[in-house]
């Protein structure tokens, strides 16, 4: 064995991790439901101390010049404090899933045969700037019977071993095996790469954090990867759509928190609808926003006095995280449904529209884990969709697509009843 400490470190944190998911694998609902209220209750408590611990955050990442967006992402305030904790208490309320009936088989032999969820056993998230991504990981993985094994950025050291000392405390409160959640107590990049070895005791890898993140995790794997890319999301208003509804769709999608994965970052409009780009672009300059424009957008704004900037190819296949949008127009839905797929992440996108018929139509030909008919991308979310926190949104295809919740961090296995048959 390595005696290297770092390497020591990981690895007996990944084997006490398996310990406990085998425990955690049996442990009662009742259980599991009576720690996450009680972690809401403690969240709510330790207000103060979790805020004291970003507040250490906050200063180092002025010191070192960390982004606008980032600096977003990594903010406690009581209120997104008391939303975490709201969202601790909606995870407790929904039905447990490990156990459940998937399907009940009929095979050639008269036996009962029946394909049940169970937990995928030790989960190891990766993330950045966002901490509240510890308690969202540790509540999920516990609620679907998962030990996880949590490793954050250096940005959100300070508070997220604050909030993985709460998460240990209500552990022990409620006798739960205090290895089901854990926290790498090390920035050291070594300690990412040893993670990243231990498909002995790992059995899922799920990265949250920029495209870089998540493609060296990727390349340096030996464990299975659920991966989110990036989240390239558009906005496209039809020629029927409604002014009020395209209007207030594209100022939420795109500025309402500009910083997440679910804002949108394209706005792709019908020529037949090319009339209402003034008075969608103006609205978006009113609220910052950087318009970034295609040729037969420039030439309708050029008389409107706004700020404008050339948009490249690359420019609509990218994710800016930040107050910056990219606009085209295109002669029809076929072109409208050609430009997302070509550019898009798979995530999420929209179309603005009062035709059923070209509603039905983008839904189908859109190839992104969640498109929406005239609703805001922001409701590509875990607890928008009723599934409490998430602990991702996968561009995934296997096994696990768009939000994840209890139900994807689970995996199956096949029970049989019998009485005495033989083959």
């Amino acid at each position: 064995m390595n005696n290297d400490p770092i390497t020591q470190l990981v690895v007996d944190i990944a084997q006490r991790a398996r310990r406990a998911s085998l425990e955690l694998a049996t442990l009662q609902s009742e259980t599991k439901n009576q720690f996450l209220h009680d972690l809401a209750d403690l969240l709510i408590a330790e207000t103060d101390s979790i805020l004291k611990a970003n507040a250490l955050d906050l200063e180092a990442a002025g010191l070192n010049n960390l982004s606008a967006p980032m600096i977003e992402r990594l903010t406690f305030t009581p209120e997104r404090i008391i939303a975490m904790s709201e969202g601790v208490r909606q995870v407790a309320e929904l039905p447990d899933p490990v156990g459940n009936e998937i399907e009940r088989m009929s095979p050639p032999k008269d036996f009962d045969l029946r394909k049940i969820r169970v937990p995928i056993g030790v989960i190891g998230i990766i993330y950045e700037s966002r901490p509240n991504v510890t308690i969202d990981c540790a509540i999920l993985c516990l609620k679907s019977g998962n030990a996880s094994i949590l490793r954050g950025g250096k940005e959100a050291f300070n508070s997220n071993m604050r909030l993985a000392e709460i998460i240990q405390d209500t552990l022990r409160a409620n006798g739960i095996h205090e290895d089901a959640v854990q926290f790498i107590p090390t920035t050291d990049r070594q300690a990412l790469n040893v993670l990243l070895k231990q498909d002995d005791t790992i059995h899922c890898i799920i990265p949250r954090g920029g495209e870089s993140l998540i493609r060296f995790t990727v390349e340096n794997s030996r464990i299975p990867v659920i991966k989110h890319y990036t989240g390239v999301c558009s906005v496209f208003v039809d020629s029927s759509a409604d002014k009020k509804i395209a209007e207030s769709i594209v100022i939420n999608s795109k500025c309402q928190r500009p910083s997440v994965c679910n804002a949108a970052e394209n706005l792709i409009i019908h020529e037949d609808a090319s009339d209402q780009l003034p008075t969608l672009a103006k609205a978006l300059h009113e609220q910052g926003v950087e318009l970034r424009v295609d040729a037969n957008s420039k030439a309708i704004l050029a008389s409107h006095e706004l700020p404008l900037v050339d948009a490249t190819d690359e420019d609509f296949a990218t994710e800016y995280n930040d107050l910056v949008i990219s606009i085209a127009i295109v002669p029809d839905l076929n072109c409208a449904i050609d430009l997302i797929n070509i550019n898009s992440s798979g995530h999420t996108d929209c179309i603005v529209t009062e035709d059923k018929s070209a509603a039905q139509k983008f839904l189908a030909g859109v190839d992104s884990a969640s498109v929406f008919h005239n609703a805001s991308t922001r409701f590509s979310d875990g607890f928008e969709f009723g599934l409490g926190a998430e602990i991702g949104i996968s561009t995934d295809r296997l096994h696990a697509r768009g939000p994840m919740g209890l139900n994807e961090l689970c995996t199956y296995k096949y029970i049989i009843h019998g009485s005495g048959e033989i083959r």
